[in-house]
């Protein structure tokens, strides 16, 4: 059994104000037994979460707080929390509550017997109809399309050793996908089963819109092949858009001239289907030239407000 080591919890944060005392209510004294620091990234609140954890660290030296400048998003928040975390493990929770805290200790056992990563996994969720059902097509479709599989129904409330922390702020991407970039490592992993209760205060910050962008990106961060899959669409339509030739062709010459009718349908239909299978293969091809527009820019994924860094 490992002893003396440092537990590191990150803590993204974007206009929670109202969780972040429930958060530490419950965060503490399950990890007051070990050595720790919590290290809340806020994410270009708006509202006073800075104030509440601020209060919060003059009582308690092991509470930190980086501040980017504006919202950048969850998996840079993230991010920023490993490269600033010193533990020999690294626990990633939400503010929200929606994942409770009581489940580290459990998570830390299963670390000390050699697993590099452990997943939280949710065996039930406490959310509305459309959110699970949005989840479960997210999971199927990124493992469907993925060449690394992602393992259902865990988000990012996990733990990783140090070694794979190490690994995670090491790889050069900025476009990140933490779900995936933690399964594609390969390292020995586990996971806890538990019931993923309702968010306590506050709405969720991760409208439809922002699902289907954190989707699109996981999907394209993983795989190509969704290209592939452009490809085979241009092949189908192709022979699509042969066979009408064909078709056309028998019909004007071997058939007599009263079946031959004129009309706009046969040409609506099939300038809307080439058309929308050229669209589709365009923007499937663009989002992956945003990706590599991105790389080569060279930007920081994140700027901090040093002024507000505890």
């Amino acid at each position: 059994m490992k002893k003396g080591f440092l537990v590191s919890i990150v803590v993204p944060v974007y206009n929670e104000e109202g969780n972040i005392n429930l958060l530490l209510s419950k965060l503490i004294p399950v990890i007051n037994k070990y050595s720790y620091e919590i290290i809340f990234v806020n994410d270009g609140s708006n509202d006073k979460t800075i104030d509440e954890v601020k209060k919060q660290s003059e009582t308690n030296n092991n509470i930190k707080l980086v501040s980017f400048i504006r919202n950048f998003g969850h998996q840079y928040a993230l991010s920023a929390g490993y490269f600033r975390s010193k533990g020999d493990c690294v626990i990633t929770i939400d503010a929200d509550l929606q994942d409770p805290p009581e489940l580290i200790d459990e998570m830390i056992k299963k670390w000390q017997r050699g697993y590099k990563i452990v997943y939280a996994k949710r065996s039930e969720r406490h959310e509305s109809f459309f959110k699970k059902q949005t989840a479960s097509v997210f999971y199927k479709l990124i493992n469907a399309l993925s060449d690394t599989p992602v393992p259902e129904n865990v988000g990012d409330f996990r733990l990783l050793d140090r070694v794979v922390v190490d690994f995670l702020n090491n790889l050069p991407e900025q476009n990140l996908f933490y779900r995936g970039l933690v399964a594609w490592s390969g390292y020995p992993s586990t996971n806890i089963e538990f019931v993923r209760q309702q968010r306590q205060i506050g709405n969720t910050h991760y409208p439809l819109i922002k699902m289907l962008n954190f989707a699109l990106n996981g999907i394209t961060s993983l795989s190509t092949k969704p290209l592939k899959f452009a490809t085979y669409l241009g092949f189908i339509s192709s022979f699509l858009g042969g066979a009408g030739v064909v078709y056309g062709l028998y019909r004007r010459l071997f058939l007599p001239s009263e079946y031959w009718v004129t009309g706009w349908t046969a040409i609506f239909v099939s300038v809307m289907f080439f058309g929308g299978v050229q669209l589709v293969t365009i923007g499937i091809i663009g989002e992956y030239i945003g990706k590599i527009y991105k790389e080569i820019q060279g930007r920081p994924s994140y700027l901090v407000d040093e002024n507000k860094s505890i």
